[in-house]
């Protein structure tokens, strides 16, 4: 058969149109391949504010049947001890010297008569420059949605998320905001008195069923359960009638931890139903420390805002069905820096991140472990709660400016004001009370070595400049009333 020139071009075009849809369909392929991702973030849930992290009051019965599928770490961290830090931690895998969030502005917080120092200056937002996990997640052909507290920038649609409900630079849904009417932005009031947890996971739950034949990233980070304490009436009278322990009593809080748990249940349901829960990746965590005056996280040392224990260690679970053996346990250091090139790892996208400041898990899911050291750099005041109350590190602070380092089960705090340092054995005094930098030395200048090295080498900010408006006599009247 002759080949005339409109033959020859209309065969081109269907060899090119053929090779095409083959090409299309497996790239499909391949990214269908790949596990959705479900990353559930509570803002200032405490390390055991769960029942199966230990607490008898309140009731998770959803996501300790999650920790029974997946595995738990016992020993993780969030980034920073505060939200928007932590935050921008997870979302950016840098620590903190490397994108400048140190706490929620300012950075010069309690008493200018108490602070010796002049506190490096806080960078409010992550830079919109900055590669996201949700852009590299994109660039790997995920669909990204954000239902809930972004608070690292203006609008997630900026900084590499797709669909948005809820999520700008506000850090809380401020009064009277978990019922309808709302005051966040970016979404559209429901029914007067929807309850604003409920209202994020049908959200979620949406798109999910919208998006079941593609690959979707779930960002889920609930404004629950930050302040102010705002739960359903009927939990709130459940749980005022539900003896507590010291501590672990308050019925409110009890309250929004219930319906928490009650809709990541219903999220987790319909992924099942769905038939997508084999082929998804689910990550719940905490962005710190529970609340210390609201919340206590005994046998763990103060709360939110402080670099001990109760302010930085969270829960973390983590399900993968087929690649995580269900009702597994970790004693593995990790932090949520380490999120980021997990799941770079898992997504392989075209383009990833040029540095990152985390370990990849994956060994850990194996159950290899993985010799590491964790670093916080905190150079800010962060004022007490209450005054006395918050088992910090003085009766007025939650923090003072320092840094810490954790190496296998040694923790050492350094504070920049006196050049104080304070050594913990973790695994003997998971609570730091005995400071064993005097009976042992040679440990606490090992580590304090590292974090110098550490700090070097990321360029972390210093304060060293003398505060004028510091009163030794002011500060030392303020602490005795506490004593």
């Amino acid at each position: 058969m002759k080949l005339t020139a409109p033959k020859v071009i209309l065969l081109l075009w269907s060899i090119s149109l053929l090779l095409s849809c083959k090409e299309a369909k497996i790239k499909k392929t391949t990214i269908q391949n790949k596990p959705n991702i479900v990353l559930i973030n509570i803002d200032d849930l405490g390390w055991k504010d769960l029942g199966f992290m230990g607490s008898s009051y309140y009731e998770t019965p959803n996501i300790d049947a999650l920790a029974k599928q997946g595995m738990v770490f016992t020993n993780a961290y969030a980034g920073a001890a505060n939200c928007a830090p932590s935050r921008a931690c997870l979302i950016s895998g840098l620590n903190t010297p490397k994108h400048g969030v140190f706490t929620v502005s300012p950075s010069d917080r309690g008493n200018p008569k108490t602070r010796k120092l002049i506190p490096i200056k806080n960078t409010q937002h992550l830079s919109n420059k900055v590669y996201t996990l949700p852009k590299m997640l994109k660039s790997a052909g995920y669909i990204t949605a954000n239902f809930g507290k972004w608070h690292v920038g203006d609008n997630p649609l900026k900084q590499g998320i797709d669909v948005n409900v809820g999520g700008s630079s506000k850090g809380n849904p401020g009064k009277g905001g978990y019922f309808s009417p709302y005051k966040i932005d970016f979404i559209k009031d429901g029914p007067k008195g929807e309850y604003l947890t409920d209202r994020l996971t049908d959200e979620a739950i949406s798109f999910v069923e919208k998006n079941k034949d593609t690959t979707f990233f779930v960002y889920l980070p609930y404004y629950a359960v930050h302040t102010p304490l705002m739960g359903k009436e009927y939990l709130v009278e459940k749980f005022q009638n539900k003896k507590g322990i010291k501590g672990q009593n308050n019925a409110k809080y009890a309250a929004m931890v219930a319906s928490m748990d009650e809709n990541i249940g219903k999220l987790l349901t319909a992924l099942r139903e769905k038939g997508l829960e084999k082929n998804t990746l689910v990550l719940f965590t905490s962005d710190n420390g529970g609340i210390h005056v609201i919340s206590n996280q005994a046998p763990l040392r103060a709360g939110k805002g402080s670099y001990y224990e109760g302010g930085i260690r969270v829960p973390l679970i983590i399900k993968w069905p087929s690649q995580i053996q269900a009702n597994t346990i970790s004693n593995q250091n990790v932090s949520n820096l380490d999120l980021f090139p997990t799941l770079q790892t898992i997504a392989a996208p075209q383009k990833k991140a040029a540095v990152l400041d985390g370990v990849n898990l994956m060994p850990v899911f194996k159950g290899k472990p993985i010799e590491r050291d964790l670093f916080f750099h905190f150079p800010i005041y962060l004022q007490a709660y209450k005054k006395g109350k918050d088992e910090s590190k003085d009766a007025l602070f939650r923090t003072r400016p320092g840094s810490v380092v954790i190496s296998g089960a040694w923790k050492l705090h350094h504070y920049y004001e006196y050049n104080e340092l304070e050594l913990y054995d973790l695994l003997n005094d998971e609570g730091e009370q005995h400071n064993l930098s005097a009976t042992n030395p040679e440990k606490a200048k090992e580590l304090f070595a590292k974090l110098q090295t550490w700090r070097v080498e990321n360029k972390a900010p210093e304060p060293t400049e003398k505060n004028e408006f510091y009163s030794s006599e002011f500060e030392n009247q303020e602490l005795f009333k506490f004593q």
